[in-house]
């Protein structure tokens, strides 16, 4: 296959709707530290029937921001049709550097009205998690080990994998190992299958 590239130098925004914009300004800025640096507030925009808003952006470094909507006059709503399980894969990973500044916000976490719910080192690595105000996932992670081209070739052999595994009349784990298995020996006897990484 080949490889496409691109110019994209990062991200500008995740945004989100927020019904609690007392509540999320608290938990952002006072709690985490992150800084409020931008707010449009509009009357309206778009459709004839969309409500006023104001959405407001928290500087989470590196240029990068999160942002939140907040609707005049709408009603809080959740999605009760989908699983809690599929609720928290829907997540914000937020990025730093040392053990020093995960154990930071794990102390600021803790001290505050949303403590910190999970810690857990993952391959490669570690991560603590908490709900914030309005029911979303956050993340917080911090590398274990710098990653390496081995781990772009795994990762590229296991979205091969998953590619192939999805299209099975009944997908599962183990068949996803058998095919990822397949595929590493396919590459190490120099015979790469077609449309796979190499």
């Amino acid at each position: 296959m080949t490889e496409l590239t691109h110019t994209v130098r990062g991200v500008d925004h995740a945004a989100f709707p927020t019904y609690d914009p007392k509540a999320t300004i608290h938990f952002y800025r006072d709690v985490l530290g992150f800084p409020v640096v931008h707010a449009t507030c509009a009357l309206g925009w778009g459709p004839e029937a969309h409500p006023d808003f104001i959405h407001f952006f928290f500087d989470i470094g590196q240029g990068d921001r999160l942002a939140f909507f907040y609707y005049f006059g709408v009603e809080k709503y959740e999605d009760t049709r989908l699983p809690e399980l599929l609720k928290r894969a829907r997540h914000l990973a937020i990025h730093v550097d040392t053990e020093e500044d995960l154990l930071e916000y794990r102390r600021r976490l803790d001290a505050s009205d949303h403590p910190c719910e999970l810690q857990v080192r993952h391959e490669t690595v570690e991560s603590i998690y908490v709900t914030d105000p309005n029911g979303y996932l956050i993340e917080v992670t911090r590398p274990l080990r710098a990653i390496t081209v081995e781990d772009d070739i795994d990762a590229n052999l296991s979205a091969d994998a998953l590619i192939a595994v999805a299209d099975d009349p009944e997908p599962s784990l183990q068949r996803f190992f058998e095919i990822k298995a397949e595929l590493i020996a396919s590459r190490y006897a120099g015979e790469p299958a077609e449309g796979t990484f190499v």
